[in-house]
Parts: structure tokens; C-alpha cells; sequence
């Protein structure tokens, strides 16, 4: 196999690396962004929600404690009543008619009662009926009563019904001694729905219910729905249930649920509060949903822009595709417009080179025609030096060193044409190059004059070629066919304009022209085009002049010229 062909093989793909869409990177991408995004959301809920949950059981607390504090108000409420009742002079003196009478008067359309039990615990004066003097029935609540005429306190007693209005009432019972009746005890006696007020004027949230209970686990009042005024309890054991700074989580009728308690100061009374549990984590569940379905919609939405992305650039690097293959195949490819900015621009540098391959390939083919034509003259170039150089050789080894002089020029004027520094190429190394091969320049027959000049590339390029014609044309026609031709070279600076003036004086009559060729369309096509130059023959009759008026914009090193270079239409040699 030729060492070029191993080039020209195809990459093969390394097979440690697979090739995926762009597609799938910029789902990564979006993956990489929404997923901690998610994460970082579903923590930030939870810390939320826990937040919540903490402020939820501080209200629900609080409340209970507000509840239970209203509860031993009405109770304080009630003792300061019985206090001062209890230093009734009526009272004290035994006078229970009349003090039947202050009471009823007192207490008249307040839903509240008083009465008096004697020692035995019977009742001798209550203000829910009419006075009858004597003892009556037996208390219905006689271990409280009992308990109040021991103690120095007043004693609040669990919820019991009442033996003359046959509804559930609780009493509030101080004992009374040293009366002219003996010891008694003075008792406040109202309906237990009357304490419904006092437990809901400060409401729970929704879901949440509330309970007073008393000590031997009845309920005196509940919220609605929580339950009736004298059911049994059924939520816990009423006396385990102590005050709670937190609520506690316990098995309600097989429903799990949040428990707080509160328990009165006064009495054995306690409020509860209690909730299913998932009062509290709904509305958790409820921001978890949200935050899913909300996720769901935003990943579609993410795939669909994904998508949409992925196909614009798909079809954009597509496009670039097919323009790469154009310029690999020698097609023109014109820069066109992308939505992405970076694509475009590689469009644009896809172009830039395009155009650039198609100059270069106008100036490969044109320099390739002018390498042949070149050999050709080259080849008359060469039997014109030795033909010149046997004419002065007296011997075979004199010839020889003379010819090898003129070929090796040839070969310098040639390495300096393709050069292409920097700093340029100075005009009379050029001119001096090109002529030596023909005519020595230090010789009688040759003179090259003018200012120190320096060519781009491009000028000494079409110079070289211009000399390299006519120094040919001079070996075949003019001032090198005879021995008795001399050739001037000259260039002067005029203004923004360079005047270079090539004078042949020689045995050929100035009248006579060669035919057009490939030479003379490479002096009046490319001096003249590519450099914007004057071009000007001139016949003599001693000889021709060729006169070339070249601005120095189109010589100068800094200079670019803006068109490639042109070939000539003809070919054939002179």
C-alpha cells in the first residue's frame, strides 16, 4: 500500500468511546439540573412541614391550656361567690328562709343555683325550688360534700345528675362551720352545658376536637361530634393523662391520632384535644402531590424544549455535514445563516475556507500551466545558454563551468520566485536572478538600475513570471539572439506609481512582434489585472520597449491583494 493511503483510511472509532446524540447530553444536562432541584425542594418541605407540624402542637397546646385556665376562672368564679355567701349573716344564723330568699334574688335568670347540706349530708335549702324548712333528700354527690366539710378549700366536684333537675350538673362546695345550725356545706350548683361556652370560645383548627372531662372519665362538654355531656370517655384513662407540653400519639377507635391534655389546677377536670394524624401530614401529602404532578409537568416540559433544542441543533450540524463534504469534494460552499450563533460561525470559517480552496485551486492550476509552459521554454532556455555559452568557450571544460553557472541560476531564479518572507523580495535580486541565467548582469550587455525595493509575494510572483517571459522572448527574439543585443532594466518612483521600463537593443528589427502566446497574456492578464498596472509595447528601430506603470499599493510587502491570481487564455509557446 502507498504511504498516502494510510491518510486517506477513515478514522476508525475508538472503541473505549461510544458516539451519542446530542440529545442525550442535554437530557443529562437538564437531569443534573432538575434532580437536586427536586431534592433540594423535597427536604426544604419536609423542614416545612416539620416547622409546621411544631407550630400546629404550639396552638394546639396553647389552646388547651387557654381552655383549661377559662375553666378555673368560672371554678374561681364560682368559690368567690360561695365565699362571700358563706359570711351571709342569715346563713350563719340559721335563717335558711330568708337566706333562700337573697340567693334567689341574687342568682334569679343566671342558670345557676345555690344549696345548703347539713352535716349528715342532706339537703336543707336549695334555691332551684321553693324554700321548705327541715331536712329533705340525700345529696346526690355526698363523698364530694363530705371532702368540702373537711377541707378548708372549696372542692369542685365531678359531673353527677342532679337529684331535683334530673340533668348533669356540676358543684363547686365550701364547707361552713360554726353556723347556728351547725356545720354545713354551701354548695354552687349549675348545669354542665353551661360550661360549652367557656370550651369553645377558643377554637381548634378544623378536624381537631376538644373535650372537658371529669375525674372519673365522663364528658362534661365536648366540641360537636367529640361527644355528649355525661358518655364515658373512651379516648384514654382520664386519670393517666397529665399536662402536656407536646402532643402524643394514641390508638382512637382504631384510627391513629394526635393527643394533648391540659388538666385543671382546680379540680380533677381535664381538657383533651385530639386529631387524626393525618390532619396534621395532609397537607405534607398534599404539597408532595403538588410538587410531583408540578415535577411531572415541568420534565415534560424540559423533554419538549429538550427535544426542540436537540432537533435546531441536529439540523444545523446536519447542514454543517453536508458543507464539509462539499469542501472535501472541491464544491463551492457559501456561508449560510444557523440559530446558533457558534454554528454559524463555523459556517462562516466553512465558507471563508471554501473561497480560499477555490483561489488556491485557481492558483495551483494556473501555476501548473505555467510549469509546463515554463519546462517548455526552459527547454529553449537551456539550448539557448549552451548554444551562447559554446559560442565563448574555447574549450570543453570552460564550457562546462559556464553552462553549470547558467543552470544553477535558472534554479536560484526559481527558489526566489517561490519564496515568500516577510520582509519580501528585494526587485533587483528578482530581476538579477531572472536575467543571470540568460545574460550575466554584471556583464556589458545587461543593466539593471533603480531604488531599493521590496515585493510581496504576490508582486514578485507575477514579476518573476513577467521577466522569466520576456528575458525567453529576448533568448528567441530580441536583445539574447544575436551577440551584439543589449538589455536595459530600469524603475523609477513616481508619486504613488512605479515606472519599470524594459529596453531590448538588439539585431532583430524593432518592427518585428512575435506571435501572441501564453507570455504575452501573462504580461497584459496579470501585470496588468492583478497588479492594476499599465501596459505599454513599443517598438524602436533598434529594438522594443516594454513600459509598465505599477502603483506601489500592489508591490508594497504589507499589501494583500484582493483577487487570485488569473491564468491566460493561451498556451502555446512562443
Amino acid at each position: 500500500m502507498a504511504d498516502g493511503a494510510v491518510a486517506t483510511e477513515p478514522r476508525k472509532k475508538s472503541r473505549n468511546r461510544v458516539a451519542r446524540p446530542i440529545a442525550v447530553y442535554l437530557f443529562v444536562l437538564a437531569l443534573v439540573a432538575l434532580v437536586p432541584a427536586f431534592i433540594f425542594s423535597a427536604v426544604l418541605l419536609q423542614r416545612n412541614n416539620e416547622a409546621q407540624e411544631r407550630l400546629v402542637e404550639a396552638l394546639i397546646t396553647g389552646t388547651a391550656r387557654s381552655i383549661v385556665q377559662s375553666v378555673d376562672r368560672e371554678i374561681n368564679a364560682n368559690t368567690t361567690t360561695l365565699k362571700v355567701l358563706s359570711a351571709n349573716p342569715a346563713l350563719l344564723s340559721g335563717d335558711m328562709g330568708a337566706f333562700h330568699q337573697q340567693v334567689t334574688d341574687a342568682l334569679a335568670d343566671t342558670g345557676s343555683y345555690i344549696f345548703v347540706l347539713d352535716d349528715e349530708m342532706h339537703t336543707v335549702m336549695t334555691s332551684r325550688q321553693a324554700y321548705v324548712a327541715g331536712r329533705q333528700g340525700l345529696s346526690a354527690d355526698v363523698e364530694t360534700g363530705r371532702l368540702a366539710l373537711a377541707s378548708d378549700i372549696p372542692i369542685a366536684s365531678n359531673m353527677i345528675r342532679g337529684v331535683i333537675s334530673q340533668e348533669y350538673v356540676v358543684n363547686v362546695l365550701l364547707g361552713v362551720r360554726g353556723t347556728a345550725a351547725g356545720d354545713v356545706v354551701l354548695g354552687f350548683n349549675r348545669a354542665a352545658s353551661q360550661l360549652a361556652p367557656v370550651l369553645l370560645a377558643n377554637r381548634l383548627p378544623n378536624g381537631w376536637n376538644v373535650a372537658l372531662v371529669d375525674g372519673k372519665g365522663h364528658v362534661v362538654v365536648a366540641s360537636p361530634g367529640a361527644g355528649q355531656t355525661g358518655d364515658t370517655f373512651g379516648l384514654s384513662n382520664v386519670a393517666e393523662m397529665s399536662s402536656t407540653t407536646e402532643w402524643r400519639q394514641l390508638d382512637v377507635n382504631g384510627q391513629s391520632s394526635l393527643v394533648v391534655a391540659q388538666r385543671s389546677l382546680l379540680s380533677d377536670w381535664t381538657v383533651v384535644g385530639w386529631a387524626p394524624v393525618d390532619i396534621v401530614t395532609r397537607p405534607l401529602a398534599d404539597a408532595f402531590w403538588s410538587l410531583l404532578a408540578g415535577g411531572v409537568l415541568l420534565a415534560a416540559l424540559v423533554v419538549l424544549v429538550v427535544y426542540w433544542v436537540s432537533l435546531a441543533i441536529g439540523r444545523s450540524v446536519h447542514g454543517l455535514e453536508a458543507d464539509a463534504k462539499r469542501l472535501g469534494a472541491g464544491q463551492p460552499v457559501e456561508a449560510r445563516s444557523f440559530p446558533i450563533a457558534e454554528i454559524e460561525t463555523v459556517s462562516m470559517a466553512l465558507g471563508d475556507a471554501s473561497r480560499r480552496r477555490q483561489a488556491a485551486e485557481t492558483e495551483v492550476r494556473f501555476l501548473m500551466r505555467e510549469l509546463a509552459h515554463r519546462s517548455k521554454n526552459q527547454m529553449t532556455v537551456i539550448a539557448a545558454m549552451a548554444k551562447q555559452t559554446a559560442r565563448g568557450a574555447e574549450t570543453v571544460p570552460e564550457f562546462v563551468s559556464s553552462f553549470e553557472k547558467r543552470i544553477f541560476g535558472l534554479a536560484r531564479s526559481t527558489d526566489l520566485l517561490l519564496a515568500h518572507g516577510v520582509a519580501g523580495v528585494d526587485l533587483r535580486e528578482l530581476m538579477v536572478s531572472h536575467l543571470d541565467p540568460f545574460c550575466p548582469v554584471d556583464g556589458d550587455r545587461v543593466s539593471v538600475e533603480g531604488p531599493g525595493m521590496r515585493l510581496n509575494g504576490q508582486a514578485a510572483q507575477i514579476l518573476g513570471m513577467a521577466a522569466h517571459e520576456l528575458a525567453t522572448n529576448a533568448v528567441k527574439y530580441g536583445a539574447f539572439a544575436s551577440e551584439g543585443g543589449r538589455l536595459k532594466v530600469s524603475w523609477t518612483r513616481q508619486d504613488d506609481t512605479i515606472a519599470f521600463v524594459w529596453r531590448e537593443i538588439g539585431a532583430v528589427p524593432g518592427t518585428a512582434t512575435p506571435r501572441r502566446g501564453f507570455g504575452t497574456t501573462v504580461l497584459e492578464n496579470m501585470v496588468g489585472r492583478s497588479l492594476g498596472a499599465e501596459v505599454k509595447r513599443e517598438s524602436h528601430p533598434d529594438g522594443i520597449e516594454w513600459r509598465f506603470s505599477i502603483p506601489v499599493a500592489a508591490l508594497d510587502p504589507a499589501y494583500v491583494a484582493g483577487g487570485a491570481i488569473g491564468g491566460g487564455t493561451g498556451t502555446a509557446d512562443k
